[in-house]
This record gives structure tokens, sequence and C-alpha cells, in this order.
């Protein structure tokens, strides 16, 4: 995350102001000289992934259960949503990006609940979010898939928070919901074939199935008949043998020409399903 956020800063792509520290005491000496106002975000520099090396630190005690090594310090944003663009970069260099998604998080987990898209934000901020993401896509020059995930902040200004190149979490939509889904747009990027047509043919929602935070052991989809009953449901279960609290064990995509309809049958479908363990 550290290579990150410096590769932002000397690119001119728009971030969050932060501080990379080579261990933990410098940034604890930091904060005694008050460089920093609380609350902020910690972040581990390597080892990181679904909501785990990320804290909000509130107070100075909040620094003591975190471990040693690099880190980074990073200033809170207030922002109105989370969005990301997933970026397709073929050998020859044709770019492509899919529409912005919406991400709503567990707040306990922080990790993905819901996917939705189109995002629901103005038709300008969408616009300059795809401009952000394939600006970040051609600084890297990378081939395939790119995830870029961003705050749209109060003043519907466009900051990056971080990438994943690879097909992402926040592109599982596209199976059901695109002309081209993201796995395929990959194989396509990845050989300099043609890229395909990004946009969706509906509006949809996805909802990450994780494993229940009180059941640890051999996994039993609880109640997937049920949910397999409802209007354009789709779940994919990803063959992960054990479940433990907040496993992404699979996901589930909900398509509905009505965007709200298709997250009320999300939210059904996020009560209706459990991942327990079995006995």
């Amino acid at each position: 995350k550290g290579v990150q956020k410096q590769f932002y800063a000397e690119k001119g792509i728009p971030t969050a102001d932060f501080t990379v520290y080579a261990e933990k005491y410098e940034l604890t000496e930091a904060l005694v000289r008050k460089e920093w106002d609380y609350p902020f975000v910690w972040k581990s520099c390597t080892g990181g992934y679904d909501g785990k090396g990320v804290s909000v630190i509130r107070e100075e005690e909040d620094l003591i259960p975190l471990p040693e090594g690099a880190c980074l310090a990073e200033k809170m944003i207030p922002f109105k949503n989370e969005l990301a663009v997933i970026v397709a970069r073929n050998v020859s260099g044709e770019v492509k990006t899919y529409p912005v998604v919406e991400m709503e998080f567990h707040p306990e987990a922080n990790q993905v609940e819901y996917v939705i898209c189109p995002a629901r934000i103005e038709d300008h901020v969408a616009e300059k979010a795809r401009a952000v993401a394939k600006k970040v896509s051609e600084s890297f020059e990378h081939v395939g898939l790119l995830a870029v995930e961003m705050f749209q902040t109060e003043d519907d200004e466009i900051l990056v928070n971080e990438v994943a190149p690879r097909p992402h979490n926040s592109g599982h939509y596209s199976i059901e919901a695109s002309f081209t889904n993201q796995f395929e747009q990959h194989l396509r990027a990845i050989l300099d074939l043609p890229l395909g047509e990004t946009e969706s043919k509906v509006g949809g929602v996805m909802v990450n199935l994780v494993g229940d935070e009180n059941h640890e052991g051999q996994v039993h989809y609880q109640n997937i008949g049920k949910i397999m009953q409802m209007p354009g449901v789709t779940p994919h279960i990803y063959g992960k043998k054990q479940t433990r609290p907040f496993r992404k064990m699979g996901h589930v995509t909900i398509v509905n020409k009505d965007l709200g309809e298709a997250r009320r049958i999300a939210e059904e479908v996020k009560k209706e399903i459990k991942v327990i363990s079995r006995g």
C-alpha cells in the first residue's frame, strides 16, 4: 500500500494525504510531535486484504494492538460514497472502462457487502471517476484488468484509495449484467484481442456471501434453495470447504431493469441465506 500511495503522488493522481513510515515507532513519534490529528487511518504496507491491515485510529490506545513493521498514516476522508471502476487494457494499449459501481461496506468486517451497478451518482461524477480510473491505468501501463477503488468526497472530488490488478469483487456483477463479463474481458486483454463492450445490459446488484461470524468448520449454505426462487437471482459458490467468520465463500447477483428493486431483493437475499458450519 505504501508503494501504491507514493506512485499516485508521483503521477499526480488524486489520493488522500498520507505519510509512509518504515516502522511503527516512527508513526508513534510523529504523533508525539502532533503531526497527525485523530482520527486517522492506519494501513499496513504489506499483507492487507478484505479489510485486514486497515484500522481507524481514534486515540493513542488504538495503536497498541497494531503489528510492527512498515505502515502508513492516511487522512480520514469525509466521503459520500465508495466507488470502483474496472479498467481493461490490452497489449496494444486499447483501454475501456466499465460503468462506475457503488460499494456498501459491512460496518464491522470492513468488507464489501453490496456492489451496485450503475452507481447512484450524478453523471458528471461518474464521468470524472471513469477518467481518473483511466489515468491510473495509463500510469501503470498494465495489461489485463485493473480495479480502481475510489472515494467520492462531500465536494464531489474523486480520490483513489487503492487498486487491484485482476478480476475483482467489484466486477462480479458483470457475469450476469454486462455484455462482456470481466473474466472474458481479462482474457481478451492479455491475448491482445479487441476489447468487448463494457456497458451493462441491465441493472445489477451483487451480494457477497461470507461466513457467519458465529460459525467455523465444514460449510453449509442454509436456505440457498429459497433465494434461487427469487426473480433475477444467481448464486455463485466458490467451492471452499471450510467456513470461518467473514471468509468470502461466494456471491449472489441480482439483475433487474429497476435498480431499486434489485437492491431490495439483494437485501432479502442477504437476510435469507446463511453461510454456516454443519453440525
